[in-house]
């Protein structure tokens, strides 16, 4: 049903939108999501004082445009995370750090935000017997990545935190900042954000690292860029190492060298 206030985003608009999206980041968008899309981009629209998608659309296709496609990118992705999402992969991940002897370097690979790459700073600094670890986590927008790297967030986003943990690990926030936290120095100083396409080849700096987490992303590619990107990340992942991703994926028939440990939890061999 159309929305009574949206200019209409017409088939080879959506077409287009559908297809850059498929270029930059290998997300397909289904058809149905045509009037989110149009919701979504309506800022724009706005901001660029543009009468319609016929305009948006001819604007993007201009090449020197590219900082606007890239800002579609980041407002068509969707960032939906917390702290501590999947809590038994946070129980399991603090266990068996808690069993290493050596350096520790993890990656958060599409950290949104940044509240998963800091569920697992503070899983660390609670259960690692190492004080030599650190996190690398990224993200495909750079709008998060920012949000991510300020580690500013509401109070009611801390309902999660196993207890004691908003005080060891965070900050109150006072006078402009009441009702937020911060992530405190410590941890902040331990992990590096950075601009990531898990589509493209990695560059050479990235890892090894001993664990990655890579959830809630592959539900959004088709199965051979799924087995394409899995195989990427494990490239960079120590032998018994751990792959974390999201409980409603499947590797099912990517043969790929991981073990699983229990769903959603994989040893690379």
């Amino acid at each position: 049903m159309a929305h009574p206030h949206l200019p209409k985003l017409s088939d080879g608009e959506f077409r287009y939108l559908q297809q850059m999206m498929l270029e930059v980041s290998g997300i397909h968008m289904a058809d149905s999501k045509r009037t989110l899309v149009a919701g979504r981009l309506m800022s724009r629209l706005r901001a660029l004082d543009q009468g319609d998608f016929y305009e948006y659309v001819s604007f993007l296709r201009q090449p020197a445009n590219e900082d606007e496609r890239r800002l579609v990118i980041d407002l068509l992705t969707t960032n939906e995370t917390y702290f501590f999402r999947e809590p038994q992969h946070f129980h399991f991940l603090g266990d068996w750090v808690a069993a290493q002897r050596g350096p520790l370097h993890l990656w958060s690979a599409a950290s949104s935000s940044g509240e998963e790459a800091y569920s697992m700073a503070m899983t660390l600094a609670e259960r690692a017997r190492t004080q030599h670890w650190s996190i690398f986590a990224s993200d495909l927008s750079l709008r998060v990545l920012d949000r991510a790297r300020q580690a500013i967030y509401p109070l009611e986003q801390a309902a999660q935190f196993p207890s004691g943990w908003l005080q060891r690990h965070c900050l109150r926030g006072v006078n402009e900042h009441a009702g937020n936290f911060r992530i405190g120095q410590p941890l902040r100083h331990r992990v590096a954000f950075a601009e990531l396409n898990l589509m493209r080849d990695l560059p050479s700096e990235v890892g090894p690292f001993n664990v990655i987490f890579l959830r809630n992303v592959l539900i959004y590619f088709a199965a051979p860029d799924k087995r394409a990107i899995v195989q990427r990340l494990i490239g960079r992942l120590r032998p018994g190492g751990l792959l974390f991703i999201g409980h409603a994926e499947s590797l099912h028939g990517f043969d790929l060298p991981l073990r699983a440990l229990r769903p959603s939890v994989f040893e690379r061999q």
